[in-house]
């Protein structure tokens, strides 16, 4: 995408989101552990009573360190261990996407199932954090928050834009598009871009607006490959396993060029790779339908 078609996809997506009110502040927890963080003296004490404040997210941090796709070796029941054996940056990371779903907390309705939705991009991070640190990615709890965060577009659509997104499910149920090309034809712009736009107003860094820019298409990204790779072939996972899909990615297209940037080889390598990861996400879907 140009600069300038950039900015004007972004400008139209700020009309548009302008006509709804204001967009929801920064969440309190995360400028309240952002601050802890710039304190060289913060202990996990000080960590742990601020993220206690909010239970619903202590039982998704503990969720996520406990999920068998996460891969940590030991059973995680509080979350204070859980802070110590997952490490600061980590859980500050885990703890932003966490919030920032919360946020735009659905009800489910006949186009919008909520738990679906979560149970996705819930598999989609950890399982994008596996596969980093299988490939001895460094940065895998990046992964993670970019893995969590990657549909929120969508959430954000239904939240604010609910005429828009049933529009975009009653021309999908009546045409042979998918719902990536509704999102183009009918408003202009896609999730992938409502998200980005959220995100920069929140000042993410650029390389977690890039990976969620490009999570469709991640060879198209300017800057880095790889971390978009990562999530778009754990997204496109949960289609080809038929676990933990959600029917918004339904006719999903895969980026061949993936196989090139995370250094698979061959399709065929790749397809055995993501037959051997079966098992887990078997286990991983088991795990959240018992957290219900």
């Amino acid at each position: 995408m140009s600069e300038n078609n950039n900015h004007e996809t972004k400008e139209r997506i700020r009309k548009k989101l302008s006509y709804i009110g204001s967009l929801p502040s920064i969440p309190k927890i995360i400028a309240e552990v952002s601050s802890l963080f710039n304190n060289d003296r913060t202990s996990a004490v000080d960590l742990c009573r601020v993220i206690s404040k909010d239970q619903a997210i202590v039982a998704k941090i503990l969720a996520v360190a406990n999920s068998p796709l996460y891969g940590l070796p030991r059973r995680v029941s509080t979350i204070e261990f859980a802070v110590i054996i997952i490490g600061f940056e980590q859980i500050k990371n885990i703890l932003v996407a966490l919030s920032l779903i919360e946020v735009f907390k659905n009800r489910s309705n006949v186009n919008w199932d909520h738990q679906a939705y979560w149970m996705h991009s819930f598999l989609t991070a950890t399982a994008a954090k596996r596969i980093a640190d299988d490939l001895h990615y460094q940065k895998s709890g990046e992964v993670f928050t970019v893995g969590l965060l990657h549909d929120l577009g969508l959430a954000v659509l239904h939240y604010y834009m609910n005429s828009d997104f049933n529009k975009i499910c009653r021309v999908v149920k009546q045409s042979q598009l998918s719902f990536f090309s509704a999102e183009k034809e009918l408003l202009g712009f896609t999730h992938q871009e409502i998200a980005e736009t959220l995100l920069e107003k929140w000042n993410f860094p650029q390389y977690v607006l890039d990976a969620v820019l490009y999570h469709h298409n991640p060879s198209q990204s300017p800057n880095g490959k790889v971390l978009p790779s990562l999530v778009h072939l754990a997204d496109y996972m949960t289609q080809k396993l038929g676990l933990g899909a959600f029917n918004w990615d339904d006719g999903y297209d895969f980026d061949e060029n993936v196989i090139d940037i995370l250094g698979f080889g061959s399709m065929e390598y790749l397809n055995d790779f993501i037959a051997s990861y079966q098992p887990l996400f078997e286990n991983h879907v088991e795990f959240l339908i018992e957290q219900k």
